[in-house]
């Protein structure tokens, strides 16, 4: 079954509320984790790895948080996994190794090879912006609306490759 980790779904959850909130606006852990009850901890440590993959930038200082490094629209589904669980699989062989006993005789892999890249590519073709903009709890849209953040911005969502 394919399926991500806590971790990736934390730091989706953290990218698109940090989108909603305007790009001159930085959170802290502590504020992102209360909003959706997330341990603080445990999300520190996330925030932490995508500001390390460039996702995120953070400043310290009483006014210190994160901030999305670049803008939500820029920002696909697949870079804020792959930065938390690593590349997408979905078998356990491997393009680069052949060690496997039956790497000669498989008949699987190149077919689930294929299915691994259309599903890299629809990740890929979703951005953090798409996320945020369909989440409907307006609790969660404390500093602004997405609404007003679209029309503010003008943003047109399209697939990232498009853009």
């Amino acid at each position: 079954m394919l399926r991500l980790s806590k971790k990736a779904d934390y730091a989706l959850m953290a990218m698109t509320h940090l989108a909603l909130q305007g790009h001159a606006v930085a959170l802290s852990t502590r504020e992102i984790a209360e909003q959706y009850d997330i341990p603080v901890e445990l999300l520190a440590k996330v925030l932490q790895r995508l500001a390390r993959q460039g996702l995120l930038a953070s400043h310290q200082g009483t006014r210190g948080g994160y901030h999305l490094a670049r803008e939500a629209a820029t920002i696909s589904v697949a870079e804020v996994i792959q930065a938390i669980d690593g590349p997408v699989l979905v078998t356990a062989c491997s393009e680069e190794l052949d060690d496997c006993e039956q790497y000669s005789k498989c008949r699987v892999r190149d077919p689930l090879w294929r299915i691994k890249e259309r599903i890299l590519a629809a990740l890929e073709a979703y951005s953090v912006l798409d996320v945020a903009t369909d989440m409907k709890p307006e609790s969660v849209l404390p500093l602004t609306s997405a609404k007003a953040l679209l029309t503010s911005n003008k943003t047109v969502l399209r697939p990232i490759a498009e853009r």
